[in-house]
Order: structure tokens, then C-alpha cells, then sequence
């Protein structure tokens, strides 16, 4: 018990656990910053389809 309380405070203690937190946050940031990308590009490409079906309809009648 005592060895990993050590080792827990050396971890904390470390620039190695700071930096991995720090790429956490970056890493988190840029998934959602993808997400909402895609999203927003989904939507586009839905309704460019939309259109793109609502003018072969009605050419077709």
C-alpha cells in the first residue's frame, strides 16, 4: 500500500504526468472540434442530396 501511494505522489510530482494530462486536453479538444466539423458537413452534404433528388424529380415529371 505504501509503495503505490509513493509511486502515485512521484507520478504526480513528474513533468511526465503533466504532460500527459496536458495531451489529454489537447487530444479531447481536437475530437470535438472534429465532431462538430462533421456534423456540420453532414448536414450539408444531406441537404446538397436533398436538392440534387428534388431536381431529378422534378425533371422526371
Amino acid at each position: 500500500m505504501m509503495k503505490m501511494i509513493t509511486e502515485i505522489q512521484i507520478f504526480l510530482l513528474t513533468e511526465k504526468g503533466a504532460s500527459a494530462v496536458e495531451y489529454a486536453l489537447l487530444a479531447s479538444l481536437i475530437g470535438a472540434a472534429t465532431l462538430g466539423a462533421q456534423t456540420s458537413m453532414g448536414n450539408a452534404v444531406v441537404l446538397m442530396y436533398q436538392n440534387a433528388v428534388g431536381i431529378l424529380n422534378s425533371a422526371m415529371s
